[in-house]
């Protein structure tokens, strides 16, 4: 991992969704690698509750605050960076809001991409993008074996069926538009349910345990029983930055679609995920109410990650148990112990490094 580190430095590097959970996280690493790094996003919906105010992801990167359903305001912003690799990862990436803002979510997730895509073929410096999509692109089926990256794509709620359609955007890019231009590789990166400290978004089942524990409530849980592909927020990162490197060195083999999925022994059911969360973090006093939930969602969501195995060199490092100590100790070294939110993701940063280098 060191040595895909290393031919990071230097590279000028744009993240959309920069002020997001996962793209915090990701700017972070790319800084830390000696990357020229920019963003574009919404700003944070509450700034005391997010992790790109708290660990100050702004310093040291050039942050644009503006929404990719404009147009012209992706295209400005990358004639004004001019970067030669683009992850994108801004996304409305929430279910039950896609239910309440279906317009919003297909606006964001679908045009979103296609203006960043757009904006990819129209600007000379860009040679790789990599499109963050999700696990649920694909048709649900309830399949007790991982979905391939050949399998079909679907959708039955708005934002899994706009993910899809981002795929299907960023695959007609790939095809038809990009070749034209003739020097931009894309791919697209489908990962599991991530956790990890600084996630405090609305429903969600780590940040929803957290707010419990803290204000002493109880936690209302609706699918206790779905089985979900659990995996700690670096190990998609990692995944992305070496699909980005393989797009930029070997571009005919790396684009396309990729799965990036945890071992088998993460895919556990929430309720039980919620149980090691709360036994992690230590004394708890949260109760657990279960609760019917009206939303259509898969009973089973299982990804196989055979390609990234076998072609990016990628594979899980984090264990589930590892996955949920490393998640509990941050927010409760956070919130509890009153550590610095950029000082304990650097930390696990370098922790993480240091695991995945022989």
């Amino acid at each position: 991992m060191i040595d895909i580190l290393q031919r990071y430095r230097g590279l000028r590097v744009l993240v959309t969704g920069h002020t997001g959970f996962k793209g915090s996280w990701l700017v972070l690493w790319l800084k830390r690698a000696g990357a020229v790094v920019a963003g574009i996003a919404l700003p944070p919906e509450d700034d005391r509750l997010s992790l790109f105010e708290t660990a100050a992801i702004s310093e040291g990167m050039k942050s644009t605050l503006g929404d990719i359903r404009e147009f012209a305001t992706v295209q400005q912003c990358f004639a004004d960076f001019r970067p030669e690799v683009v992850f994108h990862l801004a996304a409305q990436a929430l279910v039950r809001r896609s239910y309440r803002d279906p317009v919003g979510t297909f606006a964001s997730n679908v045009m979103g991409t296609v203006h960043v895509l757009e904006a990819a073929r129209l600007d000379p410096s860009v040679r790789a993008v990599v499109v963050v999509t999700t696990d649920k692109v694909y048709e649900n089926r309830e399949w007790l074996w991982g979905y391939r990256e050949n399998d079909r794509l679907g959708g039955k709620d708005a934002y899994s069926a706009s993910k899809a359609a981002a795929e299907i955007a960023a695959a007609a890019y790939r095809e038809t538009l990009l070749p034209l231009a003739g020097r931009v590789a894309v791919a697209t990166a489908r990962g599991g349910n991530v956790v990890g400290g600084g996630d405090w978004s609305e429903d969600r089942l780590v940040p929803d345990a957290v707010r419990a524990l803290l204000s002493r409530q109880d936690l209302t849980l609706r699918n206790p029983s779905a089985v979900r592909p659990w995996q700690h927020v670096l190990e998609l990162c990692r995944g992305y930055l070496q699909l980005a490197m393989s797009l930029l060195e070997s571009p005919k083999t790396a684009v396309g679609a990729w799965n990036f999925g945890p071992e088998r022994e993460n895919e556990v059911e929430v309720g039980k995920l919620v149980r090691d969360f709360l036994a992690a973090w230590g004394p708890a006093t949260s109760r657990i109410d279960i609760e019917e939930s009206g939303l259509k969602e898969a009973g089973q969501l299982r990804l196989d990650h055979s390609r990234a195995r076998h072609e990016l060199g990628w594979k899980p490092m984090l264990r589930y148990a590892a996955t949920i100590d490393w998640t509990a100790e941050w927010y409760r070294r956070y919130h509890v112990q009153g550590e610095k939110a950029r000082t304990l993701v650097e930390e696990q940063i370098e922790r993480y490094e240091r695991l995945s280098t022989p």
